[in-house]
């Protein structure tokens, strides 16, 4: 009598990579929309530029999937986001960070999403919790959220904000768009 062996599963990996999918492609509309000219704006004097928040929009991704990789993982300071050049600097990093998840997310088993993932930043351990837990927590609900808080600065900007899961106010939801 043979003994079954466990079934390897990604499932969890998967899931996180379609959703990432969709909202990878709205993203970069929303970055897209951003006036060349705008960079250097910001609404408040405590507020990000707008280039800037472009930029961390672009980053968030691939700098989250590149931590998860160790753990324990270990970072000196919080990260601080540059003044980009221009809009194709946002653009080629936020390719850069879709090639990066593309790449790395489909890699973490389930049982890797499941294990307890630790962060330290300047010695100090700040996180501790399932894999799963923190790429959600921060690559893609932060990420959303932060779109969001980008979608009013397109706004004040005067530029077209895209539709993310529904209607903006200037245009339908992606599903009901040609």
């Amino acid at each position: 009598m043979s003994v079954a062996q466990p079934v390897v599963s990604d499932m969890i990996a998967q899931a996180m990579l379609a959703e990432f999918e969709q909202q990878a492609i709205i993203t970069r509309r929303y970055i897209e929309r951003l006036p060349e000219d705008k960079l250097t704006w910001k609404p408040h004097e405590k507020s990000m530029t707008a280039g800037q928040l472009a930029y961390h929009l672009a980053s968030v991704p691939g700098g989250i999937i590149h931590l998860v990789q160790q753990n324990p993982a270990e970072v000196h300071s919080l990260p601080t986001f540059p003044q980009p050049e221009n809009l194709a600097a946002c653009l080629k990093t936020l390719d850069e960070s879709i090639a990066a998840v593309r790449k790395i997310l489909p890699t973490f088993e389930d049982a890797a999403m499941h294990e307890t993932w630790k962060l330290s930043v300047a010695g100090n351990q700040v996180v501790a919790s399932p894999r799963r837990q923190f790429i959600r927590d921060v690559m893609l609900s932060h990420w959303y959220q932060h779109r969001g808080q980008f979608s009013v600065y397109l706004r004040i900007l005067g530029a077209p904000v895209p539709a993310s899961w529904g209607p903006s106010a200037d245009e339908p939801p992606p599903f009901m768009q040609k």
